[in-house]
């Protein structure tokens, strides 16, 4: 600095107080910045899934395959995804009464883009590999549901399906395969679960991925093309049907529709499926039911059931893609050599028909009904061999549990939060 340009001592005191003064406003004011910003993102983050799995010993796919690692990440449901499920429309594929098939399928062609399950997404590709991070979570048995109805529909009696089961069997895995539940909403709902720390996961399927080199993928092509009759049944619930078999063959385990209560835990099972009938004399089955199916992985089975669903669809026929497809294939198959099929006696899943369920719904008003109460209590909780009982939701939906009635008196005794709910 030249001669003319030094400050004197007050002077060069007087300009470093003010700097220093100027310093730390500035420097106070970054932090204020920067602690506001951090808690604004903690809040955020407390808002969202706080689900976080790693691959490890599920590294099987091919390199060119590998998607992004924003793919793999399980919190892009909760946290990225840009789709808001919750606003989705009521099933666009309910086609209009009396129609012709060919009038039905010119409807099917015009409402096939408004039909949410069969349209991609930014999580639909990372769906193999969450699948897999979620079973490294050391899960004694995998269990899955389906649901393909708006999140907002996911009630109390669909919420007692996966409290019970966590009762019975709390080290399980349970997949909720959902677009809709995959979601800030699903989330909301399954947080009392994950929140105990059991292990639930919501997860948008990947339906070409799960029919690939199956005998149901030219069929899911035709209905994606327009060239299918879906019947007049709605699809999503043959589309249901389907996925059930495709998740059992494609990762194994069990599957449990959404109206029921589980009872004891029926892990010891292996490719099993309950009987919904018998034969009172002979104790033969004479219906099968698919609400409970439990199966190894690439079980022969299962590539039968879908080549059956392919081969001979319907959709005019209710039942006969689902309950009574099983029946007729696991019937022809009869006794093949590495098959190994158990079909359990009705009371193992099915102890109370449709046509009295409502029975369990209704508050004893006599001394007899008291005791009949009891008595029923006694043989689904401690005796015999009933492991869950089927609800026949389409049956028992709209009925109210009563108080003292069995079914009060089951999710007393088998619920951990659905007993805050009724």
């Amino acid at each position: 600095m030249a001669d003319d340009e030094k400050m004197s001592p007050k002077i060069h005191d007087h300009w470093l107080k003010i700097h220093t003064t100027k310093s730390s406003i500035i420097f106070y004011a970054i932090i204020f910045v920067a602690m506001f910003l951090l808690i604004s993102g903690l809040n955020t983050m407390s808002n969202s899934s706080t689900l976080s799995f790693g691959l490890t010993s599920h590294q099987i796919l091919n390199q060119q395959e590998t998607p992004k690692a924003s793919d793999i990440n399980p919190q892009l449901s909760i946290q990225e995804s840009t789709e808001e499920t919750d606003a989705e429309n009521e099933d666009p594929l309910i086609p209009p009464a009396q129609a012709s098939k060919e009038e039905r399928m010119t409807w099917f062609r015009t409402q096939l883009p408004n039909l949410e399950i069969l349209k991609p997404s930014n999580l639909t590709p990372s769906f193999h590999y969450r699948v897999l991070n979620f079973l490294n979570q050391d899960c004694s048995t995998l269990f899955h549901i389906i649901w393909l109805s708006p999140a907002k529909y996911f009630g109390k009696r669909e919420f007692l399906t996966m409290d019970t089961l966590f009762k019975v069997q709390p080290q399980v895995c349970l997949l909720i395969i959902s677009r809709s539940m995959d979601s800030k909403h699903g989330y909301r709902i399954l947080k009392p679960l994950l929140d105990r720390g059991f292990k639930v996961l919501a997860i948008t399927p990947d339906l070409p991925f799960l029919v690939k080199n199956t005998p149901a993928e030219a069929w899911l092509e035709k209905i994606k093309s327009g060239n299918k009759d879906p019947g007049y049944i709605p699809l999503t619930q043959n589309l249901s049907n389907l996925i059930r078999l495709a998740m059992l063959y494609k990762y194994g385990g069990v599957y449990l529709d959404t109206d029921l209560i589980i009872m004891k835990d029926f892990s010891m099972f292996r490719n099993t499926v309950g009987a919904q009938s018998a034969d009172p004399v002979t104790k033969k089955w004479l219906r099968l039911n698919g609400a409970v199916m439990i199966f190894d992985i690439n079980h022969p089975i299962l590539w039968d059931l879908l080549q059956e669903f392919s081969s001979t669809f319907d959709g005019n026929r209710w039942g006969y893609n689902g309950p009574y497809l099983v029946s007729r294939v696991i019937e022809r198959v009869g006794n093949t050599p590495g098959y190994n099929i158990t079909i359990l006696p009705p009371k193992a899943f099915y102890p109370v028909d449709w046509i009295k369920i409502g029975g369990l719904f209704k508050k004893p008003k006599t001394n007899f009904e008291s005791m009949w109460v009891e008595n029923t209590l006694v043989k689904l909780l401690y005796e015999g061999d009933t492991y869950a009982l089927h609800l026949w939701n389409k049956k028992s939906r709209e009925l109210d549990i009563e108080e003292g009635s069995v079914m009060a008196r089951l999710i007393a005794v088998r619920c951990i939060v659905c007993n805050y709910m009724y």
